[in-house]
């Protein structure tokens, strides 16, 4: 008991080690893309504000930081970060932790959303293609399934809206909650509403790839020796699928589901963007825009912590479900 113990808490130092090196590596590299932009920060928060003359602009210059070197520039917000300071947003005026605090509920929920349902989704089609590899059930959901992984996360997201939204009216056209409304005074159903669009359009574009990969993993299992032999013996059908397609491909489509987190967040930016949904997708498309370089490092980071987490939990998974593998 105490050398397991031993060796689980050796494990989560070397992740934490491994998380800790990936998040410094990520703020090297986002900090060094974001200096090298064209784009210059001090002049676009001077165009929202209006004309000022040189000795104002070299005092915003000052106030930034901008007259420094960009090493000089990283150490500062470096040593800053360490002490919990993420910056104040450029666009926003406030500080960058608070608006992600604020934006990342409703980019979680549609996010979650999205994640469950194409993953049963997903591992459902994939367990039917694979046991049914040929046949037409197999031909129609792969064809499916190819066609909307080449379709675009913005354009099936406009398709959606003209036809659910504009023309039927069955949907709202945007927002997390209805126009007017106090935020304390919307209920559960008016969220679950306004968020049923987008999470279906991330929905849509998530799915194919687990459905793919399952199939595959499914037709190998089926294939394999000790699944002739089960055959052999007289088993088939809903039994053969149980003992053994569901149990050697849930581990393989939960690797893949749980990696898909940095896919998923990409697509929430384009999804929430094209219904004025009110997450960190449309947070750090505004940040990249208007060149806010402290709220587009705070997400940044936010975003690759996240997916290191979902990463751990998969990994913690593996022993509930396969204590072998521990």
């Amino acid at each position: 008991m105490k050398n397991a113990a031993g060796r689980a808490a050796l494990r989560f130092l070397k992740n934490c080690i491994r998380i800790l090196s990936l998040l410094l590596a990520v703020s090297i590299i986002s900090f060094a893309l974001v200096s090298a932009s064209p784009v210059d920060p001090v002049q676009q928060y001077i165009m929202k504000i209006g004309p000022v003359s040189a000795e104002q602009r070299a005092a915003i210059e000052a106030y930034w930081g901008m007259d420094k070197p960009p090493t000089v520039r990283y150490i500062s917000w470096l040593d800053a970060l360490v002490h919990g300071d993420f910056g104040i947003s450029l666009l926003y005026r406030r500080p960058v932790i608070d608006i992600i605090a604020e934006r990342f509920g409703n980019s979680l929920a549609l996010m979650l959303c999205a994640w469950v349902f194409s993953g049963i989704i997903g591992f459902s089609l994939g367990c039917v293609m694979g046991m049914h590899r040929g046949k037409w059930q197999d031909k129609i959901i792969r064809r499916i399934c190819y066609l909307l992984s080449s379709v675009p996360a913005f354009w099936l997201g406009l398709i959606l809206l003209l036809l659910f939204s504009v023309k039927l009216g069955w949907f709202p056209v945007g927002f997390s909650t209805p126009i007017g409304m106090l935020d304390s005074e919307v209920g559960i159903w008016q969220r679950l509403y306004h968020l049923a669009l987008p999470a279906l359009t991330l929905t849509l574009v998530s799915f194919s790839n687990i459905a793919l990969h399952t199939r595959q993993k499914m037709i190998d299992v089926m294939n394999s020796a000790y699944v002739l032999f089960a055959r052999a013996r007289g088993e088939g059908g809903w039994t053969l699928f149980v003992r053994h397609g569901l149990r050697n491909t849930i581990l393989p489509a939960l690797t893949l589901q749980f990696a898909s987190f940095a896919e998923l967040f990409g697509g929430s930016v384009l999804a929430e963007n094209v219904f004025s949904y009110p997450g960190l997708g449309s947070a750090v498309s505004a940040a990249g825009l208007g060149s806010d370089v402290p709220l587009l490092l705070g997400i940044t980071l936010f975003s690759t912590l996240f997916v290191c987490a979902g990463n751990m939990i998969a990994n913690l998974l593996y022993g509930i479900i396969d204590p072998k593998m521990h």
